[in-house]
């Protein structure tokens, strides 16, 4: 073969490898669009409804093959001859977001870019990527990318991500919203607030773990005369998974998640919440390191007052409970010493609940511990969320707990579910003060003094030894 024949050829592979959106749904082959009914009618009602949603299994290509596909298509204005759903003839100013900015690294922008170091190799082609930003503070994360626009010009796609909080999707008008997972009902209502100045749309693609939630019910049972549509789809609707690989996945699921995660089906139904074996996660107890920041969940009550503590390896990004406390019918003076011994300088987060008045006297309870020298703050109390958040760290092997804690362990192998898949609350306190901490904690920990004051000390060393001015300090952390 010539030299001139595997040039060629090294070029159509390149080709064909930075355009991979190409190769989805063509007229022949595996992907064609024949084969994806589900998807094709998500895509088509785009022409007619400003928000839909695709509420289904896991593994049918929600995020890459939907959601991703059809935002890469409005991106760059390069839609195919079949296309009959919503097309933008101009530039768009666009946000893609998930639960997390790890995950929005890790899932959308690898969908869209490629893998790190490999940009181009994802759906928007590199001929059409012009440049993009970094987002400060996340390891390899994108800010936002620019991309140029078949009609002339560059459109804008922005990463965003629900840990952030609602304040973060305010401000400027946006054509199209991609979220990918589901978004609390005040980050989607904010969403759609930004697309309606420019008859924008949003698209949204997530399986149902959180159960019937606000946004998952708003879309399921819409109101009357709402622009609301949406696309349910189970592994028998897709045709590349076979049935040997349906009952090898459905095999390796929580049953309690089965009818959500093969089905698109919201999370009901009776038994354990956390299925998972204390084998898995039980752990003897370790001095933990002094870099390991902390925080801990606290759920009050007169009847019972409870608080779990929790560290975490940056490095592995595992979760350690370690610690518990568990009392009732004390004051919060009592409850507040208990806490303080563990160390004083370690941050909580409580049940937003707090905020309210006291059956006692009228004030808030949150008030009362902080005056008694606790540094509190209000948790996330997204039941659902926090359910599939702590289940999900513990079936990875992400959240480990100490042998020692006697009332969790208690708490853990009653919590279950009722036959309506309502959580009961019975003995519940360590368990909502475990999904305090797992989804608020990390964002409030704080590494101990004793470190804190070495790696200052470090730093004025190394600042002294090389003659760096103060202001620069930055560089050495």
């Amino acid at each position: 073969m010539s030299d001139s024949i595997l040039r060629q050829l090294e070029q159509e592979l390149q080709r064909q490898r930075h355009s991979k959106v190409a190769s989805y749904y063509p007229d022949a082959g595996p992907l064609r669009r024949e084969l994806y009914p589900k998807h094709m009618d998500f895509f088509r009602a785009g022409a007619d409804h400003r928000e839909r949603a695709m509420i289904a299994a896991n593994r049918i290509g929600k995020s890459e093959g939907v959601g991703g596909y059809e935002t890469t298509l409005h991106l760059t204005g390069l839609y195919p001859s079949w296309w009959e759903g919503r097309r933008f003839d101009h530039p768009i100013q666009a946000w893609a977001a998930g639960d997390t900015n790890r995950t929005t690294r890790d899932i959308i922008q690898r969908i869209l870019l490629g893998p790190v170091g490999e940009f181009g190799t994802g759906l928007v082609p590199s001929d059409m990527i012009v440049r993009h930003t970094v987002k400060v503070g996340i390891a390899d994360a994108v800010e936002s990318v620019f991309v140029r626009h078949a009609s002339g010009g560059t459109s804008e796609l922005t990463f965003k991500s629900y840990d952030s909080g609602r304040d973060q999707f305010q401000g400027t008008n946006r054509h199209l919203i991609w979220l990918d997972e589901e978004s609390s009902r005040d980050i989607y209502v904010e969403c759609l607030l930004r697309t309606m100045n420019v008859n924008g749309i949003v698209l949204a693609t997530f399986t149902p773990l959180l159960g019937m939630s606000d946004v998952c019910r708003d879309f399921l049972q819409p109101e009357d005369g709402s622009q609301k549509y949406t696309v349910q789809a189970t592994w028998d609707d897709v045709p590349h998974l076979s049935e040997q690989a349906k009952q090898e996945l459905l095999a390796s699921i929580p049953e309690y998640q089965r009818e959500a995660r093969s089905k698109g089906v919201p999370i009901l139904g009776a038994g354990a919440i956390y299925p998972v074996p204390e084998a898995d996660f039980i752990i003897d107890p370790f001095e933990l390191p002094d870099h390991y920041p902390r925080c801990y969940g606290l759920d009050v009550g007169w009847k019972r007052t409870a608080a779990v503590w929790m560290a975490v390896d940056r490095e592995t990004q595992t979760h350690y409970l370690y610690n518990e406390y568990y009392r009732g019918q004390a004051e919060p003076a009592v409850h507040t010493a208990a806490i303080r011994a563990v160390g004083e300088w370690i941050p909580g987060v409580i049940d937003p609940a707090s905020c309210g008045s006291s059956q006692i006297d009228g004030r808030s309870l949150i008030g009362e511990y902080r005056k008694l020298g606790l540094q509190l703050s209000e948790a996330d109390n997204a039941v659902e969320a926090g359910i599939y958040r702590v289940w999900h760290l513990l079936s990875t092997g992400k959240l480990r707990v100490f042998r020692g804690l006697q009332n969790w362990l208690s708490e853990f192998r009653l919590y279950q579910r009722d036959e309506e898949g309502k959580v009961k609350k019975v003995n519940d306190h360590l368990m909502d003060a475990t999904r305090y901490v797992v989804m608020s904690g990390p964002g409030r920990m704080q590494v101990s003094p004793g470190h804190a004051n070495e790696m200052e000390r470090q730093i004025n060393q190394w600042r002294d030894n090389w003659q760096i001015n103060p202001s620069d300090t930055w560089m050495l952390m």
